[in-house]
């Protein structure tokens, strides 16, 4: 078995090499969580941000890390999303559903992405994120919303693939409920 080499530490990502492969790990155990959100107009929540790491404007869906809040280092992923949904939404959920997690890019990264569902949403604040962030939210109907998404892609906006997963979700939760 090839030893794994540390290459370089930063605050949330940490570089290693083990043999010829090199990946990123996340320094946060708890990884991230990704929002399917409904309002009660039956409008997705998506939300437009600029990320430095591809140079452009993407349409995503609302997400976070998980235990990267001073004193909140073993929250849960369901416990995240509360938090992260009215942060960069500006609703809050009077219920989360976890529904699945996995990888988000297994032969780069360690980072395990949790998906849940957000009910019962409530608007308290207009959004837009932290300090640290510049988030447009948009309210999207739930029928409209795959159109919109490649229609963002044809503008030129990076759309993350999940998105459509997340669609998939919204419509077959059934699935995960029967799961659990």
């Amino acid at each position: 078995m090839t030893e794994t080499e540390t290459l370089c530490n930063g605050k949330w990502l940490r570089l290693k090499r083990c043999g010829r492969w090199e990946f990123a790990e996340r320094t946060n155990p708890n990884g991230g969580v990704m929002i399917i959100a409904l309002t009660p107009e039956d409008r997705i929540l998506f939300v437009e941000q600029y990320r430095p790491a591809i140079q452009r404007m993407t349409i995503e869906m609302p997400a976070g890390l998980v235990g990267d809040v001073a004193g909140k280092s073993s929250e849960s992923a369901v416990d995240a999303a509360y938090r992260e949904l009215t942060e960069e939404t500006g609703y809050r959920a009077g219920h989360i559903q976890f529904l699945m997690e996995g990888p988000t890019s297994a032969g780069m990264s360690n980072e395990i992405l949790a998906l849940v569902r957000a009910r019962d949403l409530t608007k308290i604040h207009a959004g837009g994120g932290d300090d640290t962030e510049n988030i447009t939210v948009h309210e999207v109907p739930r029928a409209q919303a795959a159109a919109w998404l490649i229609a963002k892609m044809r503008a030129g906006y990076s759309i993350d693939p999940k998105m459509f997963a997340g669609l998939y979700l919204l419509e077959n939760g059934a699935l995960f409920r029967e799961m659990s």
